[in-house]
């Protein structure tokens, strides 16, 4: 468990922007200077993973779920490199899926989209105006409230999963702190007898 923990926490920081790099983007500049959108705390934590589940989910922009992102952060005090680096999570691998999905769901909530077509679009290699006129169809419905659905069901899950990873996390480090030998211990001076 430690070492899944371990490897997660040094994924999630090979993905986070620094604080560097946010406040060089004139778009995410002004957030930048607000330090307390930068702390990881047991509040801004999961609502940083939240915001950037949401909206990297929901959005479906690359370039604007970052923003859209801090720019959640801001409101909900949530942890802005967090958010940055739950965007992430919908990257060209996933995103079929989550399209998929969210015409699936959409489908079911009275909406109508075609998934063979969404299929063949996909497996053609289609272009941009292909997908523009099939989106133009009745399929943007469906696929908006499914997309809707997926990022707020998403939000909650990675909100509780954050709040339990950050116990853990907290937990593990007040253990290793307890099982270290105190400073006082070990700089106190040890009595002899001939001391006495």
């Amino acid at each position: 468990m430690s070492t899944l923990f371990s490897r997660l926490a040094k994924w999630f920081h090979g993905q986070m922007p620094t604080h560097e790099q946010l406040a060089a983007n004139r778009y995410t500049a002004h957030f930048a200077r607000r330090q307390e959108l930068f702390r990881f705390t047991r509040r801004s934590v999961p609502r940083g993973v939240a915001a950037g589940i949401f909206v990297g989910i929901f959005a479906m922009i690359p370039g604007l779920q970052i923003i859209g992102a801090a720019l959640m952060c801001v409101p909900v005090r949530g942890n802005i490199p967090l958010a940055a680096a739950m965007t992430f999570l919908s990257n060209p691998a996933t995103t079929p899926f989550i399209l998929a999905a969210s015409i699936w769901i959409g489908n079911h909530l009275g909406f109508h989209a075609d998934l063979s077509t969404f299929y063949s679009l996909y497996e053609s290699g289609a272009g941009i105006k292909s997908w523009l006129y099939w989106l133009l169809s009745d399929a943007a419905p469906s696929l908006v409230i499914g997309l809707f659905v997926i990022s707020v069901v998403g939000a909650v899950i990675g909100y509780v999963a954050s709040i339990w990873f950050w116990r853990a996390w907290i937990g593990r480090k007040h253990r290793a702190r307890q099982l270290r030998p105190s400073r006082t211990a070990i700089a106190a001076p040890v009595r002899t007898e001939a001391g006495v």
